[in-house]
């Protein structure tokens, strides 16, 4: 059976007398492609076979990941095999990712075909920097990518491998190894890659168990492997109905989540927790508030039709527009200990080893303004002359050593002065835009339930901090002063979207404005 599986005569002893067996691994930094690497060269090598790994490095997130490659063979008529240093197309039988999209990326290099290759990949995503730069929603399609696996691969295992490996508390490197060996496409048996494992003499156990995991996994049928494994389940239980919190000082907020239509409790109770852990306790009654008041027009208005969209996107993007990124917010996020366990992982950081970052930010006088008191903020602004002195010995940029002592120190001042933030000029001018919005929203949707809806959601332009959150409201802004140009139309929630979406994926503004221009000619 592996014989026929890849194409090669094997003797009794699983030797293969034809071709080399090529092995393509992408994996982004920090997630052991380099050892998932190694373990294949040794499982060859254990069973008498040659083999050699070259390895071609990316810059991870932003260009694509490390190819490494493995070519193998048994020694033929007692001579060894002469190997190739890269993958050739048309010419690898497996190829093995370790985050769906650098499958997606294996296809359109053609290492992928399917006369030949076996894909193993995880279904999971590590977001690319594109991805997260994007004003809205800039992540990739990995449903094309699903429907390109469908066609151009022999045989194809797919499932999350990073969430099996967490679960058993081990790296993803090892539920790959185990998906290769289950697999079958290996001429190896489990008790040889067993020996490999055993052999590193560090992670033994975890490793072996995410690895026996990953190797009943890849042995199921897909009909029979569960979807949320298959599918990647979503973040955090973003779709379950939320449970009880174990802090009593939650239950009064989290009594008033369970009261809403049953589709918006995840969301709101996902944007409740969000709001609080970017403010306090007082934060989040009064975003419920604001929610409530929303569910309410949905709850008098749905009907039953909508599955209270309108509600359970405003509990989304209401969260988003309470947590707007301010200096505060900012200084928060660098300076805290997930944040560096998040990078120690990434690059993949050894005991004994020092992780220094080193940031670049160039902050200007209105982010220093808006952290004011809003009435001297306001003052301070109109002081034409003062305000550009100011601005020109502020507006510079500076490399941050974030881990120094002198830079954490006053990062972690900054963080502190949550207290101070509901006071500032720029919670004031935040606050006056989020009414402004929701109201518009309450007023279109009474009109038109899903032109409501896609005001709402022209949210997810605003974004950032600095000169990112300025064009983003100047997107904003012209997509709602063009909504309001068409709300009579029948077809205005359609051309709300079209708008949004122009918006979103337009850098220069050039389509954005064509398409206006369109719907103003109408």
């Amino acid at each position: 059976m592996l014989a026929e599986k890849l194409r090669l005569p094997l003797s009794p002893a699983g030797e293969a007398t034809e071709r080399p067996i090529n092995i393509a691994i992408v994996a982004m930094g920090g997630q052991g492609g380099g050892v998932l690497t190694g373990w294949i060269v040794t499982l060859a090598e254990n069973a008498g076979w040659t083999a050699q790994s070259t390895s071609v490095p990316g810059v991870a997130q932003r260009t694509g990941a490390t190819i490494y490659y493995v070519e193998m063979m048994a020694s033929l008529n007692g001579q060894k095999p002469i190997l190739s240093q890269m993958p050739t197309p048309g010419d690898v039988d497996i190829v093995m990712a370790s985050e769906f999209m650098e499958a997606g990326r294996s296809i359109l290099r053609g290492i992928v075909t399917p006369d030949r290759t076996t894909l193993i990949a995880s279904t999971h995503r590590s977001f690319t920097v594109t991805e997260k730069m994007a004003p809205g929603e800039g992540i990739a399609d990995s449903p094309s990518v699903s429907e390109a696996v469908d066609v151009v691969a022999r045989q194809q295992i797919l499932f999350d491998m990073d969430a099996l490996a967490v679960r058993h508390g081990s790296v993803i490197s090892a539920a790959m190894f185990g998906a290769l060996a289950g697999s079958g496409a290996l001429p190896f048996a489990k008790a040889d890659y067993h020996a490999v494992i055993e052999g590193e003499g560090k992670g033994v156990a975890a490793s072996l168990k995410a690895f026996d995991a990953a190797f009943d996994e890849a042995g199921c049928k897909p009909e029979d492997r569960p979807a949320a494994i298959a599918a990647g389940a979503p973040p955090d239980g973003v779709n379950k109905l939320p449970t009880a919190p174990s802090d009593a000082r939650l239950l009064p907020l989290f009594d008033r989540i369970v009261a809403m239509p049953a589709p918006v409790q995840p969301m709101a109770w996902h944007g409740l927790r969000k709001v609080i852990d970017y403010q306090d306790l007082a934060y989040g009654e009064e975003y419920l508030a604001l929610l409530e008041d929303l569910v309410g027009l949905d709850t008098l208005l749905d009907g039953g039709r909508y599955d209270h969209s309108f509600a359970d996107n405003g509990a989304k993007y209401l969260a988003n527009a309470m947590t707007y990124d301010d200096v505060i917010r900012v200084a928060d996020l660098k300076t805290r200990g997930s944040r560096r366990d998040r990078i120690a992982k990434d690059v993949g950081v050894r005991d004994g080893q020092i992780l220094h970052t080193t940031e670049f930010m160039h902050p200007r006088m209105e982010e220093v303004t808006g952290m004011l008191p809003a009435a001297f903020g306001r003052w301070l602004k109109q002081q034409d002359g003062l305000y550009a002195w100011l601005d020109r010995r502020v507006n510079k940029g500076r490399r941050v050593r974030t881990y120094s002592l002198r830079w954490f120190v006053a990062l972690y001042i900054l963080g502190g002065l949550k207290g101070l933030r509901r006071r500032s000029l720029r919670h004031a001018e935040e606050v006056a835009h989020r009414d402004a919005w929701l109201k518009k929203a309450g007023l279109h949707v009474r009109n038109n339930y899903l032109l409501g809806v896609e005001v709402l959601k022209c949210r997810r332009l605003i974004k950032g901090y600095s000169d990112t959150h300025a064009r983003g409201l100047s997107k904003f802004d012209r997509v709602m002063e063009t909504i309001d140009v068409i709300k009579h139309r029948a077809d205005a929630a359609d051309w709300a979207r079209r708008l949004r979406e122009a918006a979103i994926k337009d850098a220069e503004m050039g389509n954005l404005d064509g398409l206006i221009r369109t719907i103003r000619s109408f």
